[in-house]
């Protein structure tokens, strides 16, 4: 997804640092224009509407995961593609971290207008997980891993993953992605079960 620039830019900036710190209820359309230096007029302008701005600003995000763990499972297959989305999507996350938490209050909300948009876009971020799930063989018991189950272990992988990353960035920052992507792995390859 193409990035705005100047004022929707400032705008959509100031929006995910708010709504980061005060969650979306707790963010006015009045914090996000002082936040961007703009006058109201030029918000509303731009942004008919707070959930306008957030549809737009949660779409934008979405579409940038989506695009990464595209661009991460490139020319690889299986496991190594796996590997290479979950430590793509830590370092993303790493370095939005208002838009990690941003995410993860708002990725199973069901209430709010934006709700089909995102997720349809879930859908295709998730999606990118699918196809290497299949090629490791899937987990036994699973028919040719059926596409709505691959679909569901997909989103199990995503959400162990922003889970992951979550709890590392809030209380214990001071780790290296490697690590982390070393324990999201581990737990999702099953050793666990020994």
């Amino acid at each position: 997804m193409p990035r705005e620039s100047g004022t929707k830019r400032a705008i959509l900036d100031a929006a995910l640092d708010l709504a980061a710190a005060n969650g979306i209820s707790g963010t006015t359309m009045d914090d996000v224009a002082e936040r961007a230096g703009v006058a109201k007029g030029s918000l509303y302008y731009n942004f008919s509407s707070k959930d306008k701005l957030f549809e737009k600003l949660l779409l934008e995000g979405v579409g940038a995961l989506t695009e990464c763990l595209r661009n991460a499972r490139s020319g690889l297959a299986g496991w190594k593609a796996i590997e290479s989305m979950v430590r793509a999507l830590l370092e993303l996350l790493s370095e939005n971290r208002a838009l990690a938490k941003l995410m993860a209050a708002e990725i199973l909300r069901t209430d709010r207008t934006w709700q089909h948009s995102l997720h349809l876009l879930r859908q295709e971020a998730l999606a990118e997980f699918v196809e290497p799930i299949r090629q490791t063989g899937g987990p036994d018991g699973l028919p040719d891993g059926g596409t709505d189950r691959l679909t569901l272990i997909a989103g199990s992988v995503f959400g162990a993953t922003l889970m992951g990353a979550l709890d590392w960035l809030v209380f214990d920052p001071e780790r290296s992605v490697d690590d982390v992507a070393a324990a999201v792995l581990y737990a999702l390859s099953g050793r666990l079960q020994s």
